[in-house]
């Protein structure tokens, strides 16, 4: 990605384990219990449990995230929790990056490429999506008030930065 991709706003995310659970309720409350918390059928929502979190990308699709160290151990306790129930797992985890855009201007920024209503009214703390961002499919994740996460599909991370950091010029210095 860009060097000048860490900014006071725009940040790469340390890498993560990733997920991909598609299966109904079954599946769902036997990989909750493995993460420690219930994957919700609430559509677009996240749920978080310390480290851990489950998004809804679908009706029997969740996004399922861990820390990096840990996709082995945790792919082998989902796989025996998910014993017998129908379900895919697939582990997207070198798939894709996360990147965190924060700040006042943060929704302002996301929406030069988004089509998303990301005023908090219509897209508050907790909710994610996949939409677009330019021409790149993301999941965006308002992890809080003025901060989101972005989960980019590695090939096209510097595409997005480097949209985002354009977008950025008419809303933030280059100091932050």
């Amino acid at each position: 990605m860009a060097e000048h991709f860490v900014t006071g706003w725009l940040r790469t995310l340390t890498p993560a384990t990733r997920f991909v659970l598609q299966g109904g309720p079954a599946a769902r409350a036997a990989a909750g219990a493995v993460l420690g918390l219930s994957l919700v059928d609430t559509p677009c929502r996240a749920t978080v449990h310390g480290n851990r979190a489950s998004l809804w990308l679908g009706p029997d699709e969740q996004l399922l995230l861990a820390p990096a160290g840990e996709a082995q151990s945790f792919a082998t306790a989902l796989e025996t929790a998910l014993a017998g129930i129908v379900h895919s797992l697939v582990d997207v985890s070198q798939r894709q990056v996360a990147m965190q855009v924060s700040g006042p201007h943060a929704s302002a920024i996301l929406n030069t490429g988004c089509p998303l209503d990301l005023d908090p009214a219509q897209f508050p703390p907790g909710m994610c999506t996949r939409t677009l961002f330019g021409k790149a499919d993301i999941v965006v994740w308002r992890t809080g008030a003025d901060e989101f996460r972005l989960e980019v599909w590695r090939s096209f991370a510097d595409y997005v930065s480097e949209l985002l950091l354009e977008a950025a010029r008419d809303f933030v210095t280059p100091a932050q």
